[in-house]
Parts: C-alpha cells; structure tokens; sequence
C-alpha cells in the first residue's frame, strides 16, 4: 500500500472517530498495515497522520475546489461545479468535514491555523467569484460565509439525522443562494 492509499483510508478512521478517538488499533485496522508499517509510514505517530489528512484534504481542495471556481467560465458554472465537487468530497453527504472533526478537543490547538486559513481561503475565493458576477464586496464576503455555514450546518443536521436530503438540497440550491437569484 501506497503512503497515499494509506492517507485516504486514515481519513476515513478520523471522519468516524474524531482526533481522540482515533487509535493506532483502528488506523491499524483500517488499513490493515501493522503498528510498525504506520510508523514506517508516520514516525511521529498519529499527530503526523492527521496532519497528513489535513495536507491531502488542502491539496483535493486546492484541485478541486480553488481551481474551478477561478476558471474562465460562468460564475454560475464555477459555482455549479464547486458544488458538485464537494458533494463528492462529503460523499454525498454521508461524511463528516474532516476539517470541523479536527478544529475539536486536542485537535484544535494543533491544526488550528490550518484549518483557519482552508477556510478563509474558501470563502476568499467564493467571494472572489461573487464580485466578478457584479455583488458588492462587502456583500459577497458574507454570502460566501453563509454558504459554508449552510454547507457545514447541513452536514452536521445529514449526520444527526440520518438523512443527507438537508445537504442535497443545501448543494442544489447553492449557487442561486450566492447569486442571488432566490
């Protein structure tokens, strides 16, 4: 298995279990690699391994978030694509943010800042995308806020619920919410 394989499969064990709830015997178990394989693979251990996760969900953003919105089409067809892309991220919303799952507990204080700047630069660039569609900065600031708490919020209610509907229906209706073409 690759470090990447392994990565992937890690993400998973953090999204279920959190940051402390995530032990070598999971991470073990998940990826069917041995104690010693993962510290093969992470000499530091777990703290290593989420921020590993965090590093892999930075770069899927980066390619698939960040990059569609600054294309060179339609803002309605960046932000179609941006909601398209994280409903394959959440899985539909089956899964948690591995980002709100680590801003918690011990978490927090290690991954903080990084977490702070993965969102800042999602909603930077949303608003970016905003203001080439003629919305006034100010106003396309706090749209793209509500659109990550409407995202977020709607993951929490899918997974508290049982039922990913209130997450389809946030990504469906997404790109006229910051549009403003309710």
């Amino acid at each position: 298995m690759s470090r990447e394989e392994a990565i992937a499969k890690i993400l998973k064990v953090f999204r279920q279990y959190g940051y402390e709830g995530t032990t070598l015997s999971r991470l073990s178990k998940a990826t069917g690699l041995g104690k010693a394989s993962l510290y093969h693979y992470f000499p530091n251990g777990k703290e290593e391994m989420a921020q590993a996760v965090l590093d892999f969900v930075d770069d899927w953003m980066k390619a698939n978030i960040f990059v569609p919105l600054k294309s060179d089409s339609t803002p309605r067809d960046r932000l179609q694509q941006m909601s398209e892309n994280v409903d394959r991220l959440y899985c539909s919303g089956e899964q948690t943010c591995i980002l709100a799952v680590l801003s918690l507990g011990e978490a927090k204080d290690l991954f903080h800042s990084q977490i702070q700047q993965a969102l800042k630069s999602w909603i930077d660039t949303l608003a970016e995308v905003l203001v080439e569609a003629d919305i006034e900065p100010t106003l396309a600031r706090q749209r793209s806020e509500d659109a990550i708490i409407q995202i977020q919020g709607s993951l929490v209610l899918a997974r508290g619920m049982n039922d990913t509907t209130p997450f389809q229906r946030v990504l469906k209706q997404l790109p006229e919410m910051l549009l403003g073409n309710w």
